[in-house]
C-alpha cells in the first residue's frame, strides 16, 4: 500500500493558525511555531477575559450607582436595600445609566428607596 501524505491537511492547519496570528508583530505573525504559541496563549486570555469583562462592568456600575446615591444622601447598600424592599427590580446596568444621564429619575428612585427603609 502506498504511503499517504498529509500535505493538504497540514497546510490547511498552518494557514488557519497564521490567519489567526495576522497583525501580531515580528515572528509571532510570521513564523509558524511562535505564531502557534502566541495564538494558543491569546485564545486562553480571550476565554478568561470574556468572564472578567462581566466582573469589571459590574464593578463600574456599582461605583457609578454609589456616587449618585451619595449625592442623594445615602450609601449604595442602603439604596439597593431600599429598592428591594419597595419591590423595584432594575438591574445595575440600567441604574448606572440613569445615574449618569437621568439624574432626576435617579433622585426619584432614591426618594422611593429612602421611604421604604
Amino acid at each position: 500500500m502506498a504511503k499517504t501524505k498529509h500535505s493538504v491537511s497540514s497546510r490547511r492547519r498552518k494557514k488557519k493558525i497564521m490567519k489567526q496570528a495576522k497583525g501580531f508583530t515580528g515572528g509571532r505573525g510570521k513564523l509558524y511555531r511562535t505564531a502557534k504559541e502566541a495564538v494558543d496563549r491569546s485564545l486562553t486570555y480571550a476565554f478568561r477575559d470574556r468572564r472578567v469583562k462581566k466582573r469589571d462592568f459590574r464593578k463600574l456600575w456599582i461605583a457609578r450607582i454609589n456616587a449618585a446615591a451619595r449625592l442623594n444622601g445615602m450609601s449604595y447598600s442602603r439604596f439597593i436595600n431600599g429598592l428591594k424592599k419597595s419591590n423595584i427590580e432594575i438591574n445595575r446596568k440600567v441604574l448606572a445609566e440613569m445615574a449618569v444621564n437621568d439624574s432626576e429619575g435617579f433622585s426619584k428612585l432614591a426618594e422611593i428607596a429612602k421611604g421604604s427603609l
